[in-house]
């Protein structure tokens, strides 16, 4: 049965995952999947936030072919798991392949509009935590409206857990970036950073564990603004090494 995305207490945040876990990462560098296609972004100065960094190599793989890399005979060339995409094509093979991947270890860091992943796939609110709804849906009996986006908004950002190591070494920041309204975020999730923005929902970035693999999504980044915003290019960064943290 596919486990649900649940808080991490302050000592699990700081423990890894025993003997076991499925998923070893390799020695040397940590090895960063990208996941794009389905949404248009600055491809340059996106890629730029990884390039150079210590510590880190990088692949991309787009949409169509990028399910194929969920699976036992591709993952293994990869630690961490980042979607930056914004797709909703995908079998029943592939979403089993997707859910296990993570379950059994892999890392998977979300960001911005790969909330809108798979919308008709309810696993997937479950398992980066949240959903945002691409259009009017009907749940129990109750309409939910389209979730909303609003360009060139300059964001407040609160850190809610400082103690993190995601937001280690990070204080509260404004960021010129894109909010996103009236998406669903899971009560069982750890909540990092929100904002009191008006157009925004208030949490804006979170983690938790799916299965025994580790979970990260952080709204931001949309554009240069936010790519070369250096809080942002942190929280990202720390993100990947939290999420690897589990596999090693």
């Amino acid at each position: 049965m596919i486990q649900r995305f649940f808080i991490i207490s302050t000592v699990g945040l700081l423990i890894g995952c025993v003997t076991g876990c499925g998923s070893e990462k390799a020695a040397g560098p940590i090895r960063v999947l990208i996941v794009t296609g389905g949404h248009d972004f600055e491809r340059d100065p996106f890629f730029k936030m990884f390039d150079g960094q210590e510590g880190i190599t990088w692949k991309e793989v787009q949409h169509p072919n990028a399910a194929a890399m969920f699976y036992p005979e591709k993952s293994a060339d990869y630690d961490v798991l980042v979607l930056y995409d914004m797709y909703q094509d995908i079998t029943d093979a592939d979403k089993q392949a997707f859910a296990d991947l993570i379950q059994n270890g892999k890392g998977l860091v979300a960001l911005h509009h790969s909330i809108a992943d798979y919308n008709n796939w309810p696993e997937y609110e479950q398992i980066i935590g949240a959903r945002y709804f691409l259009q009017e849906t009907t749940e129990n009996g109750q309409t939910v409206p389209p979730s909303t986006y609003n360009h060139d908004q300059d964001i407040n950002i609160h850190v809610v857990d400082s103690t993190h190591p995601i937001t280690q070494g990070i204080k509260d920041f404004t960021i010129h970036d894109e909010t996103y309204g009236g998406f669903r975020v899971l009560d069982t999730v750890h909540r990092l950073l929100e904002t009191d923005h008006p157009l925004s929902g208030k949490t804006l970035a979170w983690c938790g564990n799916y299965g025994r693999g580790r979970a990260v999504y952080i709204q931001l980044g949309h554009d240069h603004f936010a790519y070369e915003n250096p809080n942002y290019r942190q929280l990202v960064l720390q993100a990947i090494r939290w999420v690897v943290e589990n596999t090693e």
